[in-house]
């Protein structure tokens, strides 16, 4: 009987423990280059203070960064820091479209 009983609130037992921790684990993401606080660019590898200030002057001055090669543009950012960091950027930010009146 204990063993139907466990056969049998295995999988659900182990799906709400899976959505539980869900938030605590780990899962790599992709950072916004455009949205990304310096704190958060700070989390990227060779990307220290100053870096992170050069990337969000260079964004406001300039608009959004669109590419990888628009990032090269920002001072102090070369491609072994792109190539460091590969998957873990996005470009995708737009500013929202305003809505028509």
């Amino acid at each position: 009987m204990m063993k139907y009983l466990f056969g049998r609130l295995a999988a659900p037992v182990f799906l709400l423990a899976l959505m539980l921790l869900g938030p605590f684990i780990n899962v790599a993401y992709a950072l916004d280059i455009n949205t990304a606080t310096a704190k958060e660019l700070q989390t990227l590898k060779g990307i220290g203070p100053k870096r992170a200030e050069a990337i969000i002057r260079y964004r406001k001055e300039n608009g959004p960064i669109r590419s990888a090669q628009d990032l090269l543009s920002v001072p102090g950012v070369g491609a072994s820091i792109i190539n460091a960091n590969g998957e873990e950027l996005t470009f995708a930010s737009k500013k929202p479209a305003t809505p028509p009146k």
